[in-house]
């Protein structure tokens, strides 16, 4: 079970946010906060597994919140969800221990996948950030190993499947797919359009 906190100063998003999670089985959030000083509050009180964090709050702001919870416990995953795509911000958060970066404007499924992502140790970017420009140093031990969603896609490319055909048979976004191979790609250590299909071509992913 994943125990979420969710810190955001608009209320109206934590009610979006919220609406959207009651009704999954493997995730329940524990705490909601306006600020940074009441999430700490919460991570304190309740222990989240994962806390999904907005980087511009009161009082204190996300990237400090990131470290104090570190402190506090290193073995939370933290999620940032900013409206920010500067790298500088994207890096702050990272070094502050983060393990994943999603913008506001992502579709509220692609912030479940990314709470699932990062609460089973990987590292989840926004499609839109481009990651071969930060320092993922802090996620270094999660490096080039993937998870098992990441694993069946990269079986789906060797066969030569699309983005849109992998979709279909996982019954999963497009937009999913593409962030997943853009994060196995990074993950992996490839460049380039056609590396994942060559990747699973030489390591024989197939059925």
């Amino acid at each position: 079970m994943i125990k979420l906190a969710i810190a955001e100063d608009h209320q109206s998003l934590i009610d979006g946010i919220t609406l959207h999670l009651e009704y999954e089985d493997d995730i329940i959030i524990v705490g909601t906060a306006n600020d940074g000083e009441e999430l700490l509050k919460i991570v304190e009180k309740k222990q989240p597994t994962v806390v999904l964090t907005d980087i511009r709050m009161p009082k204190m702001d996300g990237i400090e919140a990131s470290k104090q919870i570190q402190i506090l416990n290193p073995n939370i995953k933290i999620l940032a969800f900013s409206m920010f795509d500067q790298i500088d911000a994207i890096q702050q958060m990272l070094d502050a221990g983060a393990k994943g970066y999603i913008l506001k404007n992502s579709s509220l499924t692609e912030v479940l996948n990314a709470i699932r992502a990062v609460s089973q140790g990987e590292t989840y970017f926004d499609a839109n950030i481009n990651t071969n420009v930060i320092d993922t140093k802090n996620s270094t031990k999660t490096k080039g190993i993937l998870t098992k969603r990441q694993t069946e896609i990269l079986q789906l490319i060797g066969l030569g499947k699309t983005s849109r055909e992998i979709a279909d048979e996982l019954f999963i976004g497009v937009h999913t797919v593409d962030t997943h191979r853009k994060n196995m790609a990074r993950i992996l250590g490839l460049q380039g359009k056609g590396e994942l299909m060559r990747y699973a071509l030489e390591k024989k992913y197939k059925f």
